[in-house]
């Protein structure tokens, strides 16, 4: 479970490494395909500077999102912002190689420290969700999440 600790800065910050070369992990955050493994799938074209995404991993049908791309650098960093003029969250994604293994830091910026906890529980299920993507091994289900990431 995510704690308070794990903010730095006002920022969710989270980390895994993954038994990949960047190339591989950055291909299963950026094409469509691969991302459907985890989270979702995108439609539109990247080069616009936004894409549409369709999460497919969460219990109930979600619909379609614009995702901002503000930042790109492949295969080492990725900058997003979604969310309604309200509420937009602004994640950063980074990657370091390093003898066939990738360390992905995951970003989510300027986060309520009382959301803290439920936040990181969710992004942690993704990321390891990610992480069954790129292995070939069976993503944390729902159910898992409810038990070992809320603790409930």
């Amino acid at each position: 479970m995510i704690t308070r600790a794990q903010l730095e800065e006002g920022n969710l910050v989270l980390r895994r490494t993954y038994a990949a070369g960047m190339d591989d992990v950055w291909a299963a955050i950026t094409q469509s395909d691969r991302l459907a493994r985890w989270y979702g799938t995108w439609t539109g074209d990247p080069e616009s500077g936004s894409v549409m995404v369709t999460m497919n991993a969460e219990a109930e049908e979600v619909a379609p999102a614009r995702y901002d791309i503000t930042e790109c650098d492949v295969p080492r960093r990725l900058s997003l912002t979604f969310g309604e003029a309200d509420v937009r969250w602004r994640l950063d994604i980074e990657l370091n190689g390093s003898d066939g293994a990738t360390t992905l830091t995951f970003v989510q910026q300027d986060i309520d420290p009382d959301l803290a906890t439920d936040m990181g529980a969710g992004w942690g299920w993704y990321l390891d969700r990610l992480g069954a993507g790129i292995d070939g091994t069976t993503p944390p289900t729902l159910d898992d999440f409810e038990s070992t990431y809320l603790g409930a």
